[in-house]
C-alpha cells in the first residue's frame, strides 16, 4: 500500500480525536509495515518516533533510516528533517494516535464482535468467561489480556496487559484471518491513556470497578478514571452496549456519558436496580450456590468458583455475551454459567477439594483486590486464614502500607515476603507493608515463606498466596528468576505431613 493511499484512508476514519496530520516532503513510498521500536524496522516500514517518560522515539529515527524506514510519524518535524533530509514525514499533534490509525488501516482485519474490558480489578476473569460462555456454544472465539493470546488453548504468552498498538491489531488481523468472529480484551489504563486502542471497533465496553493502583503513572485517581472513561467517552461504538458496575461509585459517571452519546447500558452487581443481579450466595468449600436475577427473571445454580468478586466478574461476562447477541437468549445464556472453570491464577485452588486444609494462589496485589480475596476465602474455611503476600518494585509506593493493613485486619496470620522487588530494595518494601501489618513477619524468599505457610497449615485452615497468581517468573534485581506460586505449592504440598491431599 502507498503512503498516500494509507493516509486517506486514515483520514476517513471516525475519530472523537482528530491528529491533524500532514504528511512533510515529497515521495510517495510503498509501506510494508510499522513500528515503534527502531530495532524492528525493516525496509519499507513507517517509523513511528514516539515521545515517551523515559526515551523519546526522535532519538531512534537515524537508526530506523538505517534500517529502511520511509517515512517517519513525528511531533517534532523541524528535528527530524535534520536526521531524514528527504524522506516524508507524517507530522501530527498527537503521535500515538496516529500510530493507532494507521495501523488500523495497515493491517485492515478485525473479529466481527470486539468487547473491551476495564478496571482495576477483575479483567482478566471476565474476558476469560466471556470467552469461555461463547466457545461452549460452538462460537469462534478468543480472549486477550494479561494471561495471553487465548482461543481454545494458549496461542501466545503476553508480558502487557494491553499490547503496543503495532502488535495489537497485527493480532486483530491474525484473528479475522482465521475467522474468530468474537473477542474479549483487557483494555488497561495505560493502554487507553496511550492510545494503544484506538482504531480497534468496540462492539461492548464493560467497567469492573476503581481502586488504587498504577498512581506512579496517573499521580491521582481523577486521572486514573479519566484514562479509563475513555473506553466509554471515545473508543465504544456508538450503537454498542456499555455493561456497568452498578456497585461502583463510577457508575453514574460513565452511565451519564453513555447515554449522551446513545449507547446501550446494561448494569450488573448485587445491589437492587441492577439488571443483572445477585440476590443470593451460599459458599461451601468447593463451590458456591447462587441466585442471579437478570432482567426481572430469577435463576438459581451452583457456579464452580470461589468468592463472590467471581460471582461478580461472572455477572459482567454475561452482560457481554448477552449483547452480543440480537436474540438477547437470557435463559439460554444463564444456562452455560454453571460450566465456567477458573482462571488460572485467580483464586485457583491448589489442593484438592477434599483436602483438610486449602491452599488458594491469587493475582490481588492491590489493596481492594486482596481484601476482595481474603473476605471471600473467610467464608470457604471453618478455621484460620493465613497469607502469604508482597507488593511489587517500581510501582505505586502508597498502596504498600494499605495493604499491610488489609492483611492485618483479614487474615488469622499475615507472612510478607517478595512480590516483584524489580530493581527495588526487596526489605524497603516489606518494611513498608510492615507499617500496616505490625503482626506480620518478613521472610525475605517467597519459596521459604510458602513453605513456612504450608507448614502452618491444621485441618479447616486455608492459605493464600497472593500477589502474583499465574506469572511463571519473578523480577528480581534487573532479572526475571524462574518461579512459580502454583508450582511451588504443589511440590511442597506432595511433602506435607498430616494433610489429606488428592
Amino acid at each position: 500500500m502507498h503512503l498516500s493511499e494509507l493516509m486517506k484512508e486514515s483520514a476517513s476514519q471516525s475519530n472523537a480525536l482528530k491528529t491533524f496530520s500532514n504528511v512533510l516532503g515529497h515521495g510517495d513510498p510503498d509501506v510494508v509495515g510499522i513500528a515503534s521500536n527502531s530495532r524492528e524496522v525493516k525496509p519499507g516500514y513507517i517509523f513511528a518516533a514516539l515521545p515517551g517518560s523515559k526515551v523519546d522515539g526522535l532519538n531512534f529515527v537515524d537508526d530506523a533510516v538505517s534500517r529502511g524506514a520511509v517515512a517517519i510519524i513525528t511531533q517534532n518535524s523541524s528535528r527530524c528533517r535534520d536526521m531524514a533530509p528527504t524522506m516524508p514525514l507524517i507530522e501530527t499533534c498527537n503521535p500515538r494516535l496516529e500510530l493507532a490509525k494507521l495501523a488500523a488501516c495497515f493491517f485492515n482485519g478485525q473479529p466481527d464482535y470486539v468487547a473491551a474490558v476495564t478496571g482495576t480489578n477483575g479483567k482478566s476473569s471476565v474476558v476469560d468467561f466471556a470467552r469461555q460462555l461463547w466457545l461452549s456454544v460452538g462460537y469462534s472465539a478468543s480472549s486477550l489480556g494479561t494471561l495471553g493470546l487465548k482461543t481454545k488453548q494458549v496461542l501466545e504468552n503476553s508480558s502487557l496487559t494491553t499490547p503496543d498498538t503495532v502488535k495489537l491489531h497485527k493480532i486483530l488481523k491474525s484473528l479475522s484471518d482465521r475467522e474468530i468472529h468474537y473477542l474479549a480484551l483487557e483494555a488497561s489504563s495505560h493502554g487507553l491513556d496511550q492510545y494503544r486502542i484506538d482504531g480497534v471497533k468496540i462492539s461492548a465496553a464493560v467497567f469492573t470497578n476503581l481502586t488504587q493502583d498504577h498512581l506512579d503513572y496517573h499521580k491521582d485517581m481523577r486521572t486514573y478514571f479519566k484514562a479509563k472513561a475513555r473506553l466509554f467517552s471515545e473508543l465504544l461504538s456508538a450503537n454498542g452496549t456499555a455493561v456497568l458496575n452498578f456497585d461502583s461509585s463510577e457508575f453514574e459517571a460513565l452511565k451519564s456519558i453513555c447515554i449522551s452519546r446513545g449507547v446501550s447500558v446494561i448494569s450488573f452487581g448485587s445491589s437492587n436496580g441492577a439488571d443483572i443481579q445477585l440476590l443470593d450466595v451460599k459458599p461451601s468449600p468447593a463451590f458456591q450456590e447462587i441466585r442471579i436475577k437478570v432482567f426481572k427473571a430469577e435463576y438459581q445454580f451452583v457456579l464452580k468458583l470461589l468468592g463472590k468478586f467471581q460471582i461478580l466478574n461472572v455477572l459482567a461476562a454475561l452482560g457481554i455475551v448477552v449483547a452480543s447477541q440480537k436474540d438477547n437468549d437470557v435463559e439460554f445464556w444463564v444456562g452455560q454459567l454453571r460450566n465456567l472453570r477458573g482462571v488460572p491464577g485467580r483464586l485457583e485452588r491448589v489442593t484438592g477439594s477434599n483436602s483438610l486444609a486449602q491452599v488458594i494462589v491469587d493475582y490481588a496485589h492491590t489493596p481492594d483486590a486482596l481484601r476482595n480475596a481474603l473476605v471471600a476465602l473467610r467464608q470457604h474455611t471453618s478455621k484460620r486464614l493465613i497469607c502469604v503476600f508482597g507488593a511489587g518494585g517500581e510501582r505505586d509506593i502508597g498502596k504498600r502500607k494499605i495493604m499491610g493493613q488489609v492483611a492485618d485486619e483479614l487474615a488469622d496470620l499475615c507472612l510478607i515476603t517478595d512480590d516483584n522487588p524489580r530493581n527495588e530494595n526487596p526489605k524497603r518494601i516489606r518494611d513498608q507493608i510492615l507499617e500496616g501489618c505490625p503482626n506480620g513477619e518478613s521472610i525475605a524468599c517467597r519459596g521459604e515463606a510458602i513453605k513456612l505457610g504450608i507448614s502452618k497449615l491444621q485441618s479447616g485452615d486455608l492459605l493464600l498466596v497472593a500477589g502474583k497468581g499465574h506469572e511463571s517468573t519473578q523480577e528480581m534485581s534487573g532479572q526475571k528468576l524462574k518461579f512459580s506460586d502454583v508450582e511451588m505449592v504443589k511440590d511442597l504440598m506432595k511433602n506435607a505431613e498430616g494433610l489429606n491431599h488428592e
